[in-house]
């Protein structure tokens, strides 16, 4: 990765600033759009080493049509896309700066949040993902370092369009499993492709790790879990303790629906706002992207 790069005008429009954070995906950075005068995020996205130049022209070409049908949706607890850059052969996305910390961050400096607290970005992240399903579009990788929690005080989704990155490795093809192995919803483990379900499984996981401090499904190694998860039943849906032993077992049922799936967002949102203000069916919020994943 260049390291040369805070101050380079990119496309002759974006000036990259000071590096936000990195991951196995790429590097974020600060930039400015010169001609709209607005402070950007821009990431530049880092194919395999092990690829060869074909594999990676290919790999980019795909990424810019993701990123692009990814610039459609228009939510504020998404992160908007405006833009990608290919120059020097290397790729960039243009995205919305959200100034603020990621969950992971929080979550590793606060340790685990309450009820009412991981209710309402469940409730905003569910939001985002029902405009992005609408328009047909699967994020693929909701983790807690890909929502923000904006100074703005909204929580944010980010990353659309950029995490088939991960499927361009020489060791991870188109097919195998997409995203961080704790957060894949069982099909997926067993080499399903991902879809709107599996995007609100890994959010459920997400708030139970928020909430409860441990993430339920994380195993030794990453080829344990991924195990551990292609052979998922009901018995291994780990109760709920800091939000009440109810949850997990409440929704441990319905989060076993195997491949019959039927629309859940609308239903999510109402519980998740109801949530918010008692303190009762918050703690069964947590879950509920779960069953709803099972049932859709």
């Amino acid at each position: 990765m260049n390291t040369g790069d805070s101050g380079r005008l990119l496309a002759d429009r974006y000036r990259l600033a000071a590096e936000l954070g990195r991951g196995e995906a790429g590097v974020v950075r600060q930039g400015r759009d010169e001609v709209l005068g607005r402070e950007v995020a821009v990431k530049e996205v880092r194919a395999a080493e092990e690829l060869s130049p074909a594999e990676v022209r290919a790999l980019y070409s795909h990424l810019e049509r993701e990123a692009m049908t990814a610039g459609r949706i228009s939510h504020r607890n998404a992160t908007t896309v405006h833009d990608v850059v290919i120059e020097d052969g290397r790729l960039w996305v243009v995205m919305e700066l959200v100034r603020g910390l990621s969950l992971a961050a929080v979550l590793e400096a606060d340790g685990p949040m309450s009820p009412a607290g991981a209710a309402r970005i469940g409730a905003e992240v569910v939001s985002a993902l029902r405009s992005a399903h609408e328009a047909g579009i699967t994020h693929r990788d909701v983790k807690p370092s890909n929502i923000l929690l904006g100074n703005d005080n909204r929580g944010v989704l980010t990353d659309f369009g950029t995490a088939q990155v991960k499927a361009g490795t020489a060791h991870d093809r188109p097919g195998a499993p997409v995203g961080r192995p704790e957060f894949l919803a069982p099909e997926c483990a067993r080499g399903q492709d991902p879809g709107p379900a599996a995007d609100l499984w890994a959010l459920g996981v997400v708030l139970y790790l928020a909430v409860e401090g441990v993430s339920p499904f994380r195993r030794d190694t990453p080829e344990k879990t991924l195990r551990s998860l292609a052979a998922y039943t009901d018995a291994d849906l780990p109760p709920m303790r800091r939000a009440g032993g109810r949850a997990g077992a409440g929704a441990g049922g319905a989060a076993a629906g195997g491949p019959r799936r039927a629309h859940g967002h609308r239903r999510s949102r109402t519980a998740a706002a109801r949530g918010r203000g008692r303190r009762r069916p918050a703690r069964l919020l947590f879950f509920l992207p779960l069953a709803l994943a099972r049932i859709r």
